[in-house]
């Protein structure tokens, strides 16, 4: 029986042993039939025709030590980009109440940090509390943390942590050298230990190969708990940064790839997170039949476009989705 026949239960089944060639097998099915897959994985666990709807908001921006190859917000790189210091509370919590009003159910803030100080965390801490306080779901991505630093956001009441592990292990050195792939594992560690949600995904375009991705997804997928979130993004080429230039993957292999994290995440949240500004409503649209069911609301990405709030809605009602959050699990 092929991959594409396996009964829906099976299909749907919650593994953490995805082996490689399986995973491969899956990236290079017939279109048709990895689609009607994905999407027969999807409804098992989530309604079809809803979208949970994130915000993203840069509280602290620029002049990071880190040498990430897509990221103009590392100092190494002349990318025109202004550093901005860590934002006011109140300035984070107007944002957070504005991005509510545009429907948002959750508000996730990103800090441009190799690893935050404790003084820090003592801030963001607040700023959490402040946007749980409106009501939403809080979400932060502040590089490495230590142990203190975890338990101080757990104990702050914050919901997700945001940490994506980008690409291959094997790939990895090829984007960044100033962190080391287990450095982002033993961060998600201490996220999952402190029973905080964990947010992971990657970045595909980058000039990675098809094993790369297919080894990114196994990564993800054998992990001891899948991410609750799993952010897929292209990458957004920024003048100034190394990875500007690189040839644009093709969009029905970025599809291939949210297909088949839906079919190994089935309970997860998949995303359409960053490079949406340059995909078209059509392959959006394909986005969702492929199982992704989140996105980022809102003009900008940290630092990088993001479509208009009102150009989303107007495809969400042209598609007739709904924004929301429940599932069938």
């Amino acid at each position: 029986m092929s991959a594409s026949q396996k009964p829906l239960e099976s299909a749907a089944t919650i593994r953490h042993d995805w082996q490689l060639h399986e995973v491969e097998a899956l990236l290079a099915l017939p279109f048709n039939d990895l689609i009607f897959q994905a999407q027969s994985v999807h409804r098992v666990y989530f309604d079809p025709n809803e979208i949970q709807v994130s915000s993203l908001l840069s509280i602290k921006t620029g002049s990071c030590s880190e040498d990430c190859g897509y990221c103009p917000q590392s100092a190494r790189y002349d990318s025109d980009l202004n550093p901005e210091a860590l934002m006011p509370v109140d300035a984070v919590l107007k944002a957070a109440q504005q991005a509510k009003e545009q429907g948002a159910s959750r508000f996730c803030m990103g800090a441009a940090w190799r690893s935050p100080k404790d003084r820090d965390i003592e801030r963001v801490v607040e700023m959490v509390q402040g946007v749980k306080a409106l009501g939403m779901e809080t979400c932060v991505t502040l590089g490495m943390l230590s142990d203190k630093q975890t338990q101080a956001l757990k104990d702050g009441g914050l919901d997700y942590y945001n940490h994506n592990l980008d690409t291959s292990e094997d790939y990895y050195s090829e984007i960044i050298t100033t962190r080391t792939y287990q450095d982002r594992l033993d961060t998600l560690e201490r996220v999952r230990d402190a029973g905080i949600n964990v947010c992971c995904g990657g970045i595909v375009g980058m000039g990675e190969s098809a094993t790369d991705r297919a080894k990114l997804l196994v990564q993800l997928a054998n992990m001891p708990k899948h991410p609750e979130s799993v952010p897929i993004n292209m990458l957004v080429q920024v003048e100034g940064t190394p990875l500007h230039g690189t040839e644009t993957l093709d969009p029905i292999v970025f599809v291939r790839t949210i297909a088949v994290a839906r079919i190994l995440m089935p309970q997860s949240r998949v995303r359409l997170s960053a490079g949406r500004k340059a995909m078209s409503d059509e392959m959006q649209a394909l986005c969702f039949l492929a199982g992704a069911n989140s996105i980022f609301y809102g003009d900008k990405l940290l630092t990088t476009d993001n479509p208009m709030t009102n150009h989303d809605q107007q495809l969400f009602e042209r598609l007739g989705v709904r924004m929301g959050g429940s599932s069938y699990a």
